[in-house]
């Protein structure tokens, strides 16, 4: 009788041969780190310390490192020389940075800040002669182009300028390039082309308020008062403090006799810059529209004191003195503007009505003279000349001046009117 599985017997299985199994190895022990060439051991800590600002540990481990290399570590040197020229010790900072160029001379950042430490020197072409030799080993570096440009226009060489700082634009748009082109359109007399600028710069950096504020005031220079306050307003909106912004501002403000608001504007600007003359010149200028003239020359002479051959200033202080009938010392004013300024014709208009009342004739029709010769457009010059001709009693020559004044103010002489009445009629 077959059996069946039921049936409770049990099959026998043929038995596994199990192989033993070989015992696990430890893991291998990483080596130790490389060893670092002995050149670039402690780079990482200079680093570390240089971007801290922790400028005396830094020249503490330069010093070790340049010892242990017998001065071959063309990083430490490097960094050595950074801090010299940030202590202002640039011809110290150039002799190390020749000395990473002979170490290591294919490297365009040690030939770049070779050139920077001679721009710093005021050697212009010399900085230029190396950014050259830099742009040949980095062909695309806008940093070079944008340098380049700049010592071309310190050695007043404006087209060339604007060829480097249009490739350095073309390579890179940042807002230095943008801005120093701007500047040499404006040094060319071209303030149309440097609008243009500016705009495309605005259009890559919309919120850079140094880029709008000069725009504003590149549109106050050309009388469009409301491009001009709507840039200014830009700029104050990212930037409150903006000193150049509000002082353009305020400018506008005052000039519309608000001069309460230009006070409040110019509150915000003294808390940021309390040591500009352009400042409190436009603070006095608001008291003395507001005829608070001790308060105005209070200002003016602490603007004075800040800026010395400043000749707006003390152009400024004349009227004032002249208008409080301060004579003696509206001249002594308008006579250092004068020395400052000697081809302004209204300031001399303005001496000649100070020694007119100091009771100097001779002088004062001198000044009158010297202010009709510089100034052909302004009427009244020849209409202040005029009546102090007549005062003289030099009737003859005060009704010329006077045909003068009024040849220049657009209106014609009475016996000419009258012929034009007679011919209409």
């Amino acid at each position: 009788m077959a059996e069946t599985p039921e049936s409770g017997s049990q099959k026998a299985f043929p038995l596994q041969h199990q192989q033993p199994q070989p015992k696990s190895q430890p893991p291998k022990r990483r080596g130790k780190a490389p060893e670092l060439p002995v050149y670039e051991r402690r780079n990482w800590l200079i680093h570390l310390h240089f971007i801290r600002k922790e400028f005396e540990n830094c020249k503490s481990l330069v010093r070790d490192q340049l010892e242990e290399t017998q001065g071959m570590c063309e990083y430490a040197l490097y960094v050595k020389a950074l801090i010299l020229r940030q202590e202002g010790q640039i011809q110290e900072s150039l002799d190390l940075f020749q000395r990473t160029v002979q170490i290591n001379p294919q490297s365009a950042d040690n030939l770049k800040q070779v050139a920077r430490s001679l721009f710093l020197l005021a050697r212009h072409k010399a900085a230029l002669e190396v950014y050259n030799e830099a742009a040949k080993l980095s062909t695309k570096d806008w940093e070079i182009y944008h340098n380049q440009g700049v010592c071309y226009v310190y050695m007043k060489d404006f087209e060339k300028a604007k060829d480097c700082l249009k490739h350095a634009l073309q390579y890179h748009r940042h807002d230095a390039s943008f801005i120093q082109l701007g500047k040499v359109l404006l040094l060319e007399g071209d303030t149309e082309s440097a609008i243009d600028i500016f705009k495309k710069a605005i259009e890559f950096s919309p919120e850079n308020p140094d880029l709008m504020t000069t725009l504003g005031l590149l549109y106050l220079q050309l009388g469009q008062s409301s491009k001009a306050f709507e840039h200014l307003g830009n700029a104050l909106t990212y930037d409150p403090s903006n000193v150049k912004a509000i002082l353009g501002a305020g400018s506008m403000i005052q000039s519309h006799g608000d001069y309460d608001v230009a006070l409040t504007k110019y509150r915000i600007a003294a808390a940021a810059t309390p040591e500009s003359p352009h400042l409190w010149n436009n603070i006095g200028m608001c008291f003395f529209g507001k005829k608070k003239y001790v308060a105005a020359i209070s200002c003016l002479k602490r603007a004075t004191y800040m800026a010395p051959f400043e000749w707006k200033i003390l152009y400024n202080l004349g009227i004032i003195h002249l208008t409080m009938q301060q004579y003696a010392s509206a001249f002594h004013f308008l006579s250092a503007s004068i020395t400052l300024k000697p081809k302004h014709g209204h300031l001399f208009m303005l001496l000649a009505i100070a020694l007119t009342h100091l009771e100097d004739q001779e002088n004062a029709r001198h000044a009158y003279e010297q202010a009709a010769n510089l100034e052909n457009t302004d009427p009244s010059i020849n209409l202040n000349f005029s009546i102090f001709l007549y005062n003289s009693g030099e009737k003859k020559e005060a009704a010329k001046q006077f045909s003068i004044y009024e040849r220049k103010n657009g209106v014609l002489p009475i016996s000419q009117r009258e012929r034009d009445r007679s011919r209409g009629r």
